[in-house]
């Protein structure tokens, strides 16, 4: 519980175990029901009453796997870079429940607030923090929440939380390919019914009166199979509207301004889509297969603003290459639509809500290419944790692939700056304002709704500002239709 105190020296000095979660982040840790652990990283020496601005990272991983002891995302590092650039901070990292064990929702789990488990996880994480981090030298007044993927959606949702009420939990966040308007389509709990009805009826708990609490008395070896089941079957399960923890439609509660008004850090990769999107895709027909869902006229104005221009999509360190199988001759026009509906026109949206309601932003796009991608994914999704926590010797990585084996000078250079932005950021909620930033490198300007800019991180050339005004076309049919059409 969250007032349970302990007597003498407590020996922390080992990660906990991970939630259980189903895919690949999984494989090399051990795995447990009881996870709801945190990790507390603090420059060495610390002089006693110091007290420090606070960092806490929520791991990604789809909702169904990750955990915050993967090491992947050691905070050591860029602990250890914001003491170097004269802006110390203290690094959290947290788990919370996945999968069914933290999102399973249905009318039965509704009816006693049972819904979006793995949210409240976090957010009870983060009142640990306010409550226990002065122990650790941090203060408690400042704290900046930041994650990756599922982890910068629930960025977004905890912006939004309740009707974006403030409960003082944070001052500032940071969503790295993740935004308040969701990634997918937003449900409310009765859409995942069927999982929950299918569950309870493989489990024995269909026929019984209170199937909840039916399932909570499970062995936990059968729920745990009948789960990695139901995820290879019916797929993921994410956050659901729940008319408390999440009220609405983060475009809604944007276009309101119900939302925690903090300054904010938003970007995504240039090519998320080439990680994220189909495959196989060789034509115009194929193409189109992936959007059938749509009534036919939004499927035509998808087309139009998304043409088979090698100019225009991404990929650009393909050149004029059309790539073969598996991906296929118009692999990277699918990819710039689906980089687009996943993550860059709600980054944009998110950047121009800000700006409107006057609370600083800084967008970035992200544009390098780590160690051991292949090269039709480019900058894609997830590339840039390597960089932005300066982990150059690759810890947690699978030797094949870490990040900066055998990287020229210049992947060096962009980890430092990267790194060293967001703990300045996280510190002093500037990410310009650090010791030894490098003086041909331009600043990273505010979000400004007249002449929006982006910041570029690229390791082939010095990072630039450039103007958000790309792929405008099909980014504002994504944007204008973000209820209508994809439910968000």
């Amino acid at each position: 519980s969250l007032n349970e105190t302990w007597d003498g020296v407590r020996d922390a000095r080992a990660y906990g175990k991970l939630c259980v979660g189903y895919g690949l982040d999984q494989t090399f840790y051990e795995q447990s029901e009881d996870c709801l652990t945190l990790n507390v990283v603090r420059p060495a020496n610390l002089e006693e009453g110091v007290k420090l601005p606070v960092g806490v990272w929520i791991h990604g991983g789809a909702f169904a796997n990750g955990g915050g002891g993967d090491q992947r995302y050691n905070l050591s590092f860029i602990v250890e870079q914001s003491v170097r650039i004269g802006r110390p901070i203290i690094g959290v990292s947290m788990n919370y429940r996945l999968h069914g064990w933290g999102f399973l929702s249905s009318n039965e789990m509704a009816g006693e607030g049972a819904t979006n488990l793995g949210l409240r996880d976090q957010r009870l994480a983060l009142r640990w923090v306010k409550e226990n981090i002065e122990g650790f030298g941090g203060d408690k007044g400042k704290v900046a929440i930041w994650g990756e993927s599922a982890g910068a959606a629930s960025v977004g949702l905890h912006l939004t939380a309740y009707g974006g009420r403030d409960e003082g939990l944070f001052r500032a966040a940071i969503m790295q390919s993740g935004n308040p308007v969701f990634y997918g389509v937003q449900n409310g709990t009765q859409q995942s019914q069927p999982v929950f009805d299918e569950l309870v009826k493989e489990t024995g708990c269909y026929e019984t009166v209170d199937r909840v609490q039916c399932l909570r008395e499970l062995p936990f070896e059968r729920l745990n199979r009948t789960l990695g089941a139901l995820f290879l079957t019916a797929g993921g399960l994410g956050p659901v509207i729940d008319g408390d923890i999440i009220r609405n439609y983060g475009s809604l509660q944007l276009e309101r301004g119900e939302f925690v008004k903090v300054p904010i850090i938003t970007g995504a990769n240039s090519d998320e889509g080439a990680s994220l999107g189909p495959k196989g895709i060789n034509s115009t027909a194929a193409f189109l297969a992936t959007i059938s869902n749509f009534p036919s006229f939004f499927q035509e104005a998808i087309l139009k603003a998304y043409p088979d221009d090698l100019t225009t999509n991404v990929v650009a360190s393909l050149g004029n290459q059309r790539p073969g199988p598996p991906y296929g001759a118009q692999f990277r026009r699918a990819a710039t639509y689906f980089g687009d509906v996943l993550f860059i026109a709600s980054r944009r949206e998110t950047a121009k809500t800000w700006a409107a309601n006057g609370v600083p932003a800084y967008a970035y796009r992200f544009n390098a290419i780590p160690h051991g991608v292949p090269p039709e994914v480019g900058a894609g999704h997830y590339k840039e944790i390597g960089y932005m926590f300066r982990n150059f010797l690759g810890v947690g990585h699978r030797p094949d692939i870490r990040p900066f084996d055998g990287m020229p000078k210049g992947h060096f250079e962009l980890a430092d700056l990267m790194s060293a932005s967001w703990a300045s950021f996280i510190h002093g909620l500037d990410p310009n304002d650090w010791e030894g930033r490098p003086a041909e490198v331009e600043l990273w300007p505010k979000y400004d709704v007249d002449t929006p800019l982006d910041f570029v991180f690229d390791a082939n050339v010095t990072s630039y500002a450039e103007n958000d005004t790309f792929r405008m076309e099909g980014i504002e049919l994504i944007n204008r239709n973000a209820r209508g059409m994809y439910h968000r």
